[in-house]
């Protein structure tokens, strides 16, 4: 029997149902890198971070269910230790999360080779992804191995926002053109450089969760009853040492933490006038202007959880949004980057067209 070719309408359908599930499967995935990135401040926040103190199982086996008798004899040393049967399922179900994020990567990055010529893009931008959330998997074994050691939690912590702005620059990449200017390109470099300023708030910000200073000042907008309190930013910002500790053993001190959430708390500042003026000249640019909106609004959600943190002495819930709200911060700057550097491009050809072409 003789094959029948098929016919040319079907060959662009084709073509666009690949794109579409790629771009859905990418969405998916950055959606799900997103949730990740705010379950693993919920296990950082709950102290569940050694709720099964080895790597990749809990006590060796797949489940808590397995690791009961184990579980149970940790609690029974230390009932106020950090090993407990709900904190056990936090810590796995974050393991579980990461290890299907992994999965849904390699399939990106199979598809992004297989069909590159039907996306029309190159696949480097999805394999170079692939090793980051390898190293970002690397980063929760020594979490747990290193015992909650500030620079690698602080470290694993930005691994996640980098990982989740790489998912975005190639989700927005797989979405349809939008016009704009080309002289809107000149905004590039300041959307830069807001990003620049927002990651160096995020190490920040996971320097004082991973040091637990978010309640070192209780007040606002002074601290300790001052503007400039007593600080000790070399003790605070000693980077190889245990957590509670100094490099020498001894135990961090207030000064220390002071000056940990001292530094956040007014770089915040920096970065909340930098990137509200770049939105505020971001809105008036067609195709730029829902972005920079959004952006607006959660400036003024990050600063609000921020400060009710401070004033109802960090609730979990309130510092897992503000987590998340770093998080939106950042696919809101990746995005708004990736469109300007598509300014004054001519819009792609009808997948019909393209499809012809690559035939």
């Amino acid at each position: 029997m003789t094959s029948v070719p098929p016919s040319s309408a079907s060959v662009p359908t084709a073509f666009a149902r690949i794109r579409s599930r790629y771009a859905r499967l990418v969405a998916i995935t950055m959606f799900l890198t997103f949730d990740l990135i705010m379950f693993g401040a919920f296990v950082r926040l709950s102290d569940s971070g050694l709720g099964c103190p080895d790597w990749p199982g809990c006590y060796g086996n797949v489940t808590p269910i397995g690791a009961r008798a184990d579980i149970h004899a940790a609690v029974q040393a230390m009932p106020d230790g950090p090993v407990t049967v709900p904190k056990a399922w936090i810590e796995m179900i974050h393991r579980y999360v990461g290890t299907l994020l992994g999965i849904l990567i390699i399939a990106i990055v199979f598809i992004a080779w297989r069909h590159r010529k039907t996306l029309a893009q190159s696949p480097w931008l999805a394999t170079i992804i692939l090793p980051a959330v390898c190293l970002q998997g690397a980063f929760g074994a020594w979490t747990v191995t290193h015992q909650l050691m500030p620079v690698v939690v602080t470290a694993h912590l930005l691994g996640g926002m980098i990982l989740l702005s790489l998912l975005t620059w190639l989700s927005a990449n797989q979405q349809a053109h939008i016009p704009i200017p080309a002289d809107a390109r000149r905004w590039r470099t300041a959307a830069i450089v807001g990003l620049v300023l927002l990651f160096t708030q995020l190490a920040l910000g996971g320097w004082v969760s991973t040091n637990y200073a978010a309640l070192a000042c209780l007040e606002f907008p002074t601290c300790h009853g001052e503007w400039i309190p007593p600080m000790d930013f070399k003790s605070g910002y000693s980077i190889i040492r245990a957590l509670g500790e100094l490099p020498s053993g001894e135990i961090i001190s207030q000064d220390a933490l002071t000056a940990i959430h001292w530094t956040h708390r007014n770089f915040a500042f920096v970065v909340l006038i930098y990137l509200g003026w770049l939105a505020f000249k971001l809105k008036r640019i067609p195709g730029t202007r829902g972005p920079a909106r959004l952006l607006n609004i959660m400036l003024l959600v990050q600063l609000l959880t921020g400060l009710t943190s401070i004033f109802l002495q960090w609730p979990i819930v309130i510092a897992v949004l503000h987590n998340g709200g770093a998080a939106v911060l950042t696919i809101l700057c990746i995005t708004l980057i990736v469109r300007l550097s598509h300014a004054g491009r001519p819009s792609p050809p009808p997948v019909g067209a393209a499809a012809r072409t690559n035939a």
